[in-house]
């Protein structure tokens, strides 16, 4: 992570923070790119870096804390939030494959697709739902990750 951190430093990046080994980045920037355009910035140069290619994708601090007031099961009772996580997606995708999962259900496992966010709740384990990143991946045909509830937070910490 430290070469990581060096490399967003290069890059012309202040107040670099990576937290935990999953490719968390916290940075500031001056640069006028935002969204997508940044997002391939940094994969070109994770890719020349370290000759292998990956997807990245980024939120800033305003639109973090947008969907953490907007996660739809914290206002449920009886939720531990230590089973919530939230699934951020490349770009909003396409409506028809929006309708295409609504319908969805893998009980006990919930999700809710908001935008660019899926809010998950997975009551045994996120390590066994079938609500991973690879079934939003296909099913809605953009790039995805996935952070559990504390690590969200935690990021908007950081980035405060």
């Amino acid at each position: 992570m430290a070469d990581l951190r060096a490399l967003y430093e290069n890059l012309g990046f202040a107040d670099v923070v990576t937290y935990i080994q999953s490719g968390n980045v916290i940075f500031k920037s001056d640069n006028k790119l935002s969204g997508n355009s940044l997002a391939k910035k940094l994969a070109v140069a994770i890719e020349k870096k370290y000759n292998f290619s990956v997807p990245v994708i980024t939120r800033s601090a305003e639109e973090i804390k947008k969907a953490i007031a907007e996660n739809p099961f914290v206002k449920e009772k009886g939720i531990s939030l230590d089973k919530l996580h939230i699934t951020f997606l490349e770009e909003k995708p396409d409506v028809s494959l929006v309708e295409s999962i609504n319908g969805l259900d893998y009980p006990p496992d919930r999700f809710v697709l908001n935008d660019r966010e899926v809010y998950l709740h997975c009551p045994v384990s996120y390590g066994e739902t079938k609500l991973s990143n690879a079934f939003f991946e296909k099913k809605l045909k953009v790039s995805a990750t996935t952070r559990n509830w504390n690590t969200v937070n935690k990021l908007l910490e950081l980035a405060k």
